[in-house]
């Protein structure tokens, strides 16, 4: 009997990489499951999960809300900073307030950065674009400031630009010191929930593969990096892979649960989904 084929999406970035390389490179197998690598930016995944297309995939954590009723949450995989998060940056030295009247560059309506933006910030303008298209338009002028993303969040100084806010240190403040959801891992209900436990604990396993195999896996998702040294590299991997990445845990759920709380509060989303953890 041919092995069930499971795709699982996740974006070509190095701290996603990191975690999927057990799996990538063969190291960790599953029994019975053949696993195919769907390899896309989080807003071609975000829109695959709107349609239920991916067994598994990464999505951002305002996605949920709209996917709930097809998948559930992994308790491994997750994207959680710890004090720090998407940042707001510009060639000024600018302060939050000297942004009214000006606009600012974000990463597209259902990413999680956008949804902080929201949340925490009034009576600003905003223009959604390509994540990898915001420094150059802060650079050339074409906006006032860009919501910062990926890599971007510990590269930006060395492009002459300023940071204006880090939504981690707000919502760190806000949180009571909880971890920031960004990005999740989900997997598709129809697959029954002990194939769910059977994907989540295989990932897991990776995650702890890529740890106890540094040598490899670093080099493996610097392929990833979008001009970042191998130092640099390694410290973002470990940024956002991290012990509530390895398991979200209690401090995981209620931070994930206050995100959609803040939201619903702002009329940002509908309806609150149900947050449980496979």
């Amino acid at each position: 009997m041919p092995d069930r084929l499971i795709r699982v999406g996740h974006s070509p970035d190095p701290d996603d990489a990191f975690m999927f390389y057990g799996l990538a490179s063969g190291k960790v197998k599953i029994d019975g499951i053949r696993v195919e690598h769907v390899m896309e930016d989080i807003q071609s995944l975000n829109e695959r999960a709107m349609r239920a297309e991916l067994e598994v995939t990464a999505i951002s954590a305002h996605v949920f809300v709209h996917v709930a009723d097809r998948y559930w949450i992994m308790r491994t995989g997750a994207s959680m900073g710890e004090g720090y998060g998407p940042i707001i940056v510009a060639k000024k030295n600018y302060r939050l307030e000297d942004l009214r009247g000006k606009v600012v560059a974000t990463p597209g309506r259902m990413t999680t950065a956008s949804l902080l933006f929201k949340i925490y910030t009034d009576g600003i303008a905003n223009v959604d674009m390509p994540f990898d298209q915001i420094i150059d338009a802060v650079l050339a002028e074409k906006v006032d400031a860009g919501l910062l993303i990926h890599e971007g969040q510990i590269t930006y100084k060395d492009m002459g630009l300023h940071k204006v806010v880090d939504y981690g240190e707000v919502w760190q403040k806000d949180s009571n010191n909880l971890p920031l959801p960004l990005g999740l891992d989900v997997v598709r209900k129809d697959l029954g929930e002990d194939l769910a436990r059977r994907l989540s604990r295989a990932l897991q396993e990776s995650i702890h593969y890529g740890y106890q195999h540094q040598d490899e896996s670093i080099p493996y998702a610097l392929e990833f990096g979008r001009g970042i040294d191998a130092s640099l590299g390694a410290r973002f991997v470990k940024m956002y892979v991290n012990e509530v990445t390895i398991d979200m845990g209690e401090r995981g759920k209620q931070a994930l649960q206050l995100l959609f709380d803040r939201a619903f509060e702002k009329k940002l989303i509908a309806k609150m989904p149900m947050v449980e953890l496979y």
